[in-house]
């Protein structure tokens, strides 16, 4: 997954080269290639093709948590006792 994604990247830095140092070219142009031919659509597409193992790592974090803390059984109250007043 990841070589495509260097590879694409390896092209948009050749064609950002290429138009930074081209005779009418600029190197604001070349920057502009570089984020809009490659960071944008790089970030996308890696941000999707990633999606179902972000979903299977949500999952099993989620199986992982026990529902029973403590294992008792019974339902949580208060962890300290409440403070008694005198008259």
């Amino acid at each position: 997954m990841y070589i495509v994604a260097i590879a694409w990247l390896y092209v948009v830095v050749l064609m950002a080269l290429a138009e930074g140092l081209a005779v009418g070219g600029s190197w604001l142009g070349a920057a502009l290639t570089f984020v809009l031919y490659g960071l944008v659509p790089g970030s996308i597409a890696l941000y999707l093709v990633g999606t179902p193992s972000r979903r299977a790592a949500r999952r099993r974090a989620a199986a992982s948590v026990p529902d029973d803390p403590d294992g008792g059984g019974h339902a949580a109250g208060d962890a300290v006792a409440p403070e008694r007043e005198e008259p």
